[in-house]
């Protein structure tokens, strides 16, 4: 499948939540107005009900929040009498901190290609945590977790059944290489074998596997177009700008990819997100992207050679699969022996920290890519305990 099933939306209606007492959109607000209690206990997440003056001062709001929803102050102050708790948008910011979906590529590149990188949301949203993340201000720290809180929310809305399969790599792998041809194969290929790809979002490894997932429904040359144009710009350094446009050229060229999932952050300012992911969870703070991440990998993760940050991936991944804190361990598979073994010899520590555990039949070294995807399922099907 190189789309999201119908498994990845959220029950009930349309713009609600799992739990079915958040709205998200005008129309779910309009559908609950219509419903015994009216909007009691409701969740209203960024819904902007400034032409929703007559419905609010009607309808009952007791035990309601409202989370970021522009509203006139009449009305604010009837859904407070009525013991609604009410979060004002706040303004200036360059991000929604109360935000009910996920990011899209379009949102965070807006504006690349006409003014350049610089003036995009995702560089907006990147300086102002740049001068607000060291000043001790609570309002900018609270507002930072307001946020990430709401894009795990809409993540694991997104996700909610869905067999995911995280890949893994360094960010300074180059389009135009082989190791990125390969690299996108592994998403092809998980892709088109009903898994949905999520990555660290960034460049280099993870906008190869997410290119993978986005070529997935589309004729086999299409992976060979896209890599050819992209290896024009091999690097977003020093150009954000042009590494992006490249990205979003390819996407004109070959409309109609499959969707995968990028969880990068603004913790690592030096990476922009990739445009090959339909969705984006973009955090602040890099502790909960990762451990997102790897817990929401439930179908299994791929390593590919990279340097500190997936070695700490690797062992962020093996620590739970130690302990079983959250159930039987999930796969783990290393590409390359010898960067695994020689360069960076995780795989040993890995395998001793395995041995006589339930664990160790859910992790497998590999020498290629190609192996990858045989391997993964290979370790799903083996018995642990």
């Amino acid at each position: 499948m190189a789309t999201l099933p119908p498994a990845y939306r959220p029950p009930g209606p349309r713009g609600h939540g799992r739990s079915g007492r958040e709205i998200h959109t005008l129309q779910a607000f309009d559908e609950a107005l219509a419903r015994p209690g009216s909007l009691a206990g409701y969740r209203v997440q960024s819904v902007d009900l400034t032409d929703r003056t007559f419905a609010l001062l009607t309808a009952v709001a007791v035990d309601a929040v409202f989370l970021g929803c522009p509203m006139q102050p009449e009305a604010a102050a009837k859904v407070r009498a009525d013991g609604a708790l009410v979060f004002p948008p706040v303004p200036d910011l360059p991000f929604d901190p109360y935000r009910a979906s996920l990011y899209s590529p379009e949102e965070l590149f807006e504006g690349i290609v006409d003014t350049g990188y610089e003036g995009t949301a995702d560089a907006l949203a990147y300086a102002w945590f740049g001068r607000t993340r060291a000043d001790g201000d609570i309002l900018a720290s609270m507002l930072r977790s307001i946020h990430d809180d709401a894009v795990s929310d809409a993540l694991d809305e997104l996700l909610d059944g869905a067999r995911v399969v995280g890949v893994m790599g360094g960010h300074a792998m180059g389009r135009g290489t082989e190791a990125y041809a390969g690299a996108a194969r592994l998403g092809r290929a998980l892709a088109r074998a009903g898994l949905t790809v999520a990555t660290g979002g960034g460049p280099g490894a993870m906008e190869a596997a997410n290119l993978g997932a986005y070529v997935a429904p589309l004729a086999d040359e299409a992976l060979a177009e896209a890599l050819a144009e992209l290896a024009e710009v091999p690097s977003f350094a020093p150009s954000v700008t042009d590494w992006a446009r490249a990205a979003f050229r390819v996407r004109a060229l070959l409309p109609h990819g499959g969707d995968s999932v990028g969880i990068p952050t603004w913790f690592y300012g030096h990476e922009p997100p990739n445009a090959f992911a339909g969705h984006i969870a973009k955090y602040f703070a890099n502790a909960t992207r990762e451990d997102g991440l790897l817990s929401r990998s439930t179908a299994g993760v791929v390593f590919l050679p990279g340097a500190a940050g997936t070695v700490q991936e690797i062992f962020d991944s093996a620590t739970p699969n130690y302990y079983p804190s959250q159930g039987p361990p999930t796969p783990m598979v290393l590409v390359d022996r010898a960067h695994w073994t020689e360069r960076l010899p995780a795989w040993p520590l890995l395998e001793t920290l395995a041995a006589g555990r339930p664990m160790a039949a859910r992790i497998a070294l590999v020498d290629s890519i190609e192996e990858a995807p045989d391997a993964l399922e290979r370790l799903a099907r083996r018995r642990v305990g």
